[in-house]
């Protein structure tokens, strides 16, 4: 087979890609290691920023997210007595968007299955192949047949654990990693939000979060052990904690039900430099990790596609690769802006094991600051928001 650009991975960052790509006339692959059905099952994030938002509607992806996403204003913020609200519309003129991203994937599966898009799952053994060439291609194998995929560029969207970042020989690649010291246990429930915003709430007892999907399911985290296991966990064990971590005032009006999804995820912040090699480029988590906290993974992966996708179309269009040469440079730039305001987001309202007398007055002050100042609450709008790509 040949294309012009080879996407690995399937999910919401290489679906996009797929389509932007598609609607310019430049012609796309996408290998998937698993099933349709296992892609759509994944619970992950919800919080779209503008220009996420924005990629959406280029795609022609948009008509059902602006039906039935939930628009967030801004979001309240609570540690120990100290309650307030940032006010994004107010700092910024912009807002974020709650839509799931099993729904924005679903969405884009759809387009370009309309579109008639190859999109081939359950691949295994994929090999990236003389990507410092100028003519890389990709082998797989589906159902014990190889298959050979010769094209112009490789688009590596498969995540943490793929092949493409492991692709770039170490001479090449530097990482840079920080382990957080606990995880966050998150359950999904069919029940109304606490609160039309979300609540990021630091205490004593350790951090919770309060979010939603829509107006009748519910997404609840709050920070535990790295040891523990759902399963250590029962749902009325977790109720109890929550309203222990959230303002008196919501712990009350909570409404609690049955999880229909339950598990912890460990927290991380990852950056690999470069993003390209030769003709093949990191998008996503393939290239980058941040803690959940400050909402930036998706929307980091999205901003990858925006700066590959007008790059490449720049060199499809115009013959000029300025666009996919500075890829990397342009998207590390933001990516290191996103790393610093999930890394300073997790630090101001997360229970480290190590931290003291003297480390807690300071993250209260930091707290104080932005509740006082409405300099930080911009800053930290903006960043929440999304900076401009």
């Amino acid at each position: 087979m040949r294309t012009q650009v080879a996407i690995i991975g399937g999910g919401p960052s290489g679906l996009l890609l797929s389509q932007l790509l598609h609607r310019k006339g430049i012609d796309s692959i996408v290998l998937e290691r698993k099933t349709k059905d296992y892609v759509l099952g994944r619970i992950r994030a919800g919080i779209l920023e503008t220009g996420f938002v924005d990629l959406m509607r280029e795609a022609g992806v948009a008509n059902r997210m602006d039906a039935e996403c939930i628009i967030h204003d801004g979001t309240v913020i609570s540690y120990g007595d100290t309650l307030f609200g940032v006010d994004f519309k107010d700092l910024t003129g912009s807002h974020v968007v709650v839509y799931g991203q099993t729904e924005v994937t679903r969405d884009l599966y759809e387009a370009r299955e309309a579109a008639g898009g190859k999109i081939v799952f359950e691949t295994e053994a994929v090999t990236i192949h003389d990507a410092d060439s100028d003519a890389p291609h990709v082998t797989y194998m589906v159902d014990g047949t190889e298959h050979r995929i010769d094209c112009d560029f490789v688009a590596g969207c498969d995540g943490f654990h793929g092949v493409s970042r492991q692709t770039i020989p170490l001479t090449v690649r530097r990482e840079y990693e920080k382990l957080y010291p606990f995880g966050w246990l998150g359950i999904l429930s069919q029940t109304p939000p606490v609160h039309h915003e979300l609540i990021y709430s630091g205490s004593d007892r350790g951090f919770a979060l309060c979010s939603m999907r829509n107006e009748n399911l519910s997404r609840y985290y709050i920070q535990c052990s790295l040891s523990d296991t759902p399963e250590d966990w029962t749902d009325a064990a977790f109720w109890t904690e929550l309203k222990r971590r959230i303002p008196e005032e919501y712990a009350d009006r909570l409404v609690t039900g049955p999880s229909i999804e339950k598990s912890i995820a460990p927290l991380r912040s990852f950056v690999t430099e470069p993003m390209r090699w030769g003709r093949l480029f990191l998008c996503g988590d393939a290239a980058h990790i941040v803690p959940p906290t400050g909402a930036k993974g998706l929307n980091t992966a999205a901003s990858d596609i925006h700066y590959l996708y007008n790059g490449l179309l720049q060199y499809y269009a115009e013959g000029d690769s300025e666009g996919i040469d500075r890829y990397s440079e342009k998207a590390l730039t933001r990516i290191w802006k996103a790393e610093r305001f999930s890394w300073a987001t997790t630090n101001l309202l997360h229970r480290f094991p190590d931290q003291n007398a003297f480390d807690l007055k300071i993250q209260q002050a930091d707290v104080d600051f932005l509740r006082e100042n409405r300099e930080a609450q911009s800053v930290f709008a903006q960043n929440y928001v999304g900076l401009p790509y």
